[in-house]
C-alpha cells in the first residue's frame, strides 16, 4: 500500500541513530590516548569495551521499537498490519548489522586512521597524521571533543540543570502537555481517499466537478433479501418496504426519504403496480390472487423473471436488481442511499466519517430487527471504506496504548530500574500526547496514514529518551546533577546528531505533493523536535530531581586507562604493567621511523 513506501525512511533515522551512538562509544573509549601509540589488541579491546557500553543501549532502543511494531501488527487494518510486520522484522535486521557489520567496519576505519590513510583513498595518505593535527588544535585553544559535546558539557547542561532552568523546563512541559491534551481531543477520523489522488488530474477534476453540480448526492446502497420461498412469503412486507424507511432522514441511520425510484428502487413494490394494472398478461399469463400477486411460488418467479431480464420487458430497469439461476430466483435488490453525510473542516466540506460509521451500524441494526424478512442484509461499496474508518477510530489510541505499554515493560527489563523506566515512558507518553495535539493544528486528521506514523512516533520518540535514562544508570555518584551532566557530555551529542540526521533523510518530503509523504514529513518533524526535546530537556531535569541510583557495578568503578586494562591470552587473564605497554608502544615507534 502507498504507506510501505514510508518504511526506508524509518529504517534511514533509525539506522542513523544507532550508528551515532556507537561511533560515540567507540570515539569516548580511546580517553585522549593518541591512535600511533594504540596497538591492535587495544583496538580490539577497545572495541568491545565501545559495544558493551552502545550496545546495551541501542538493543534498548531496538527491542522496543521491534516490539511497539510487533504489536501494531495484529491490528485489523491490513496496511498497518502488514507495515507494521515488516517494520518490525526491518528493525531486528538494523539492530543484527549495526552490532555485528557496522562495529567490524569502524575496526577497519580505525586501522585506516593509525596508518595515516585519506578516507575516500585508502591508497593515500596524509602529510601530518591525525594525533599532530590533534596536538596543533590543543595548541591554539581549542576545546576538547566536538562543538556539539562541548556545548552539552559548558552550555546545555548549565543551562537545564540550574534552578530557574529547572522551572522553566517544568512548566514550558506542562504548559505543552495540557495543550496536547486538550488539542488530541479535537481529532477525528476522517475521508481522506481523495488526497491521494493528484490535484490537476482528470479524477480530482471529477471529484470536483460532482460536488459542484451533484452537492447532495447521497451513499448509495442495498437491501438485499435472499431466498425464493422468504421473498414470496415476504412479497406484501416487501412491496410497502418504503413504509418502514421513511422518518429517517434527519437522524441515525439517516436514509434519504423514499419519495422517488431515483433515491429508493424497488423492485417488488414495481411488479405489484404493474400487476395491478396490467395484469400478467404480457408477463406469463399466470393466474392471480385476490391481491394481484401469482398465486404460487413459481409462477411468482416465472412472472418476475419475465417481467425484468429481457431489454423490451416492462421491468427492465429492476433487470439488476434480481439474480437468478436459471429459473430459480436467489436474491433481490432494494436500492435506497443515505443522505449527504459531510461536515465543514478547515474551511472545505468533507466527508463526515463518524456519521456515515454511524450510518452503516445502525442500517445493519435495522434490518436485523426485522425478524419477518430474514434472511436479509445490507451492502453499500463505500461499506469497504467506512469498514476502514471503523477499524482505525477503534484502533488507533488501543495500538498507542498497547505500544506504550510494551515499550513500558521493555524499559523496565533492559534499564532494570522502576523508577528510570517510569520516567523514560512519562517522557515518550508527553511527546506522544503532544504530537496528537500539534497534527490537529497541522490539519492532520486520523486515517491510516497517521495511525502507521502514530506507532512509528512510539518507536522512535523512545529511542531519545531511553539512550539517556540508560547512560545515567552507569555514571556513579551521588550528585544526581553532576552524573546529569555527565550522561549529556556522553551521549547527548550522539542523541542530537542522529535526530537531526533522522529528519534531514525526510526534510526533502516537506516539499513533496504526495498527500502520503506530506504526512510522513511532518509528523516526523514533530517527532524528532518533541522526541529530542522530551530527551534531552524534560528527562535530565527529571533525572536530577528524582533519578535513581547508578547500577550496583557501576558505583565504585575507577577511572581506568587503556595503558592498565587487562589482556586476555588463552584461557588466562594477565594485568600488564603500565610501563611495559609504554615500553613496547616507544619501540612500535621506533620500528615506524
Amino acid at each position: 500500500s502507498p504507506v510501505h513506501s514510508l518504511l526506508p525512511f524509518v529504517l534511514l533515522g533509525i539506522g542513523v541513530d544507532d550508528a551515532f551512538v556507537i561511533c560515540n562509544a567507540f570515539d569516548q573509549e580511546r580517553k585522549g590516548q593518541p591512535r600511533t601509540r594504540e596497538t591492535n589488541e587495544q583496538l580490539l579491546l577497545r572495541s568491545s569495551r565501545a559495544l558493551s557500553r552502545a550496545g546495551a543501549s541501542i538493543t534498548v532502543t531496538s527491542f522496543t521499537d521491534l516490539v511497539a511494531f510487533a504489536i501494531s501488527s495484529s491490528s485489523g487494518l491490513p496496511a498497518l498490519a502488514s507495515f507494521s510486520a515488516y517494520a518490525a522484522i526491518s528493525v531486528f535486521f538494523l539492530w543484527l548489522f549495526s552490532a555485528i557489520f557496522f562495529t567490524a567496519c569502524l575496526v577497519f576505519d580505525e586501522r585506516r586512521q593509525i596508518e595515516n590513510r585519506r578516507e575516500c583513498f585508502c591508497c593515500l595518505t596524509r602529510k601530518k597524521n591525525k594525533d599532530e593535527e590533534e596536538e596543533e588544535r590543543q595548541t591554539e585553544d581549542v576545546p576538547e571533543g566536538s562543538f556539539m559535546m562541548t556545548y552539552f558539557r559548558n552550555v546545555h547542561g548549565k543551562a537545564i540543570l540550574w534552578g530557574p532552568g529547572k522551572v522553566m523546563v517544568l512548566l514550558l512541559f506542562g504548559f505543552l502537555l495540557v495543550f496536547g491534551a486538550y488539542s488530541a481531543t479535537l481529532l477525528e477520523v476522517e475521508d481522506t481517499q481523495r488526497e491521494f489522488i493528484p490535484t490537476g488530474t482528470s479524477l480530482s477534476d471529477y471529484f470536483d466537478a460532482s460536488d459542484e453540480l451533484f452537492p447532495d448526492a447521497g451513499i448509495d446502497f442495498f437491501f438485499v433479501f435472499e431466498g425464493a420461498s422468504n421473498i414470496y412469503q415476504s412479497r406484501n412486507e416487501l412491496a410497502r418496504l418504503d413504509e418502514r424507511v421513511s422518518g429517517l432522514s434527519n437522524k441515525p441511520p439517516y436514509i434519504a426519504e423514499p419519495n422517488s425510484e431515483e433515491v429508493f428502487r424497488n423492485v417488488m413494490a414495481g411488479f405489484h403496480d404493474y400487476l395491478i394494472e396490467n395484469g400478467s398478461g404480457a408477463i406469463g399469463n399466470v393466474t392471480l390472487d385476490e391481491e394481484s400477486w401469482p398465486t404460487n411460488e413459481q409462477d411468482f418467479v416465472n412472472s418476475l423473471q419475465a417481467y425484468t431480464q429481457t431489454e423490451t420487458a416492462p421491468g427492465s430497469r429492476f433487470r439488476r436488481d434480481c439474480s437468478f439461476s436459471f429459473s430459480e430466483l436467489e436474491a433481490i435488490n432494494v436500492a435506497s442511499e443515505y443522505v449527504r453525510l459531510t461536515k465543514e473542516s478547515n474551511g472545505r466540506t468533507i466527508d463526515d466519517a463518524d456519521k456515515q460509521i454511524d450510518a452503516m451500524d445502525l442500517t445493519r441494526d435495522l434490518v436485523q430487527s426485522w425478524t419477518d424478512l430474514q434472511s436479509a442484509f445490507v451492502y453499500s461499496d463505500q461499506y469497504v471504506t467506512i469498514e476502514g474508518f471503523k477499524v482505525i477510530s477503534q484502533e488507533f489510541f488501543r495500538n498507542i496504548f498497547m505500544a506504550i505499554g510494551a515499550v513500558a515493560v521493555i524499559v523496565l527489563i533492559t534499564v532494570a530500574s522502576p523508577l528510570a523506566a517510569a520516567l523514560i515512558t512519562f517522557c515518550v507518553v508527553g511527546c506522544i500526547v503532544e504530537i496528537l495535539g500539534f497534527m490537529y493544528h497541522l490539519g492532520i486528521v486520523i486515517d491510516s496514514v497517521s495511525a502507521v506514523m502514530l506507532v512509528l512516533a512510539v518507536g522512535l520518540s523512545v529511542d531519545y529518551s531511553a539512550h539517556i535514562g540508560h547512560n545515567f544508570m552507569t555514571k556513579p555518584g551521588d550528585d544526581r546533577d553532576e552524573r546529569v551532566m555527565q550522561t549529556l557530555s556522553d551521549v547527548g551529542a550522539a542523541v542530537m546528531n542522529g535526530a537531526i540526521t533522522t529528519f534531514l533523510a525526510v526534510a526533502i518530503l516537506l516539499m513533496s505533493e504526495s498527500y502520503v509523504f506530506w504526512v510522513l514529513s511532518r509528523m516526523f518533524l514533530l517527532t524528532v523536535l518533541f522526541g529530542v526535546a522530551n530527551g534531552l530537556l524534560l528527562l535530565p531535569v527529571l533525572l536530577s530531581m528524582i533519578g535513581p541510583k547508578a547500577f550496583e557495578h557501576h558505583k565504585e568503578l575507577p577511572n581506568e586507562d587503556l595503558a592498565d586494562e587487562s589482556v586476555r591470552e588463552g584461557d588466562e587473564e594477565t594485568e600488564i604493567p603500565a610501563d611495559e605497554i609504554m615500553k613496547g608502544k616507544e619501540e612500535l615507534e621506533g620500528d615506524k621511523n
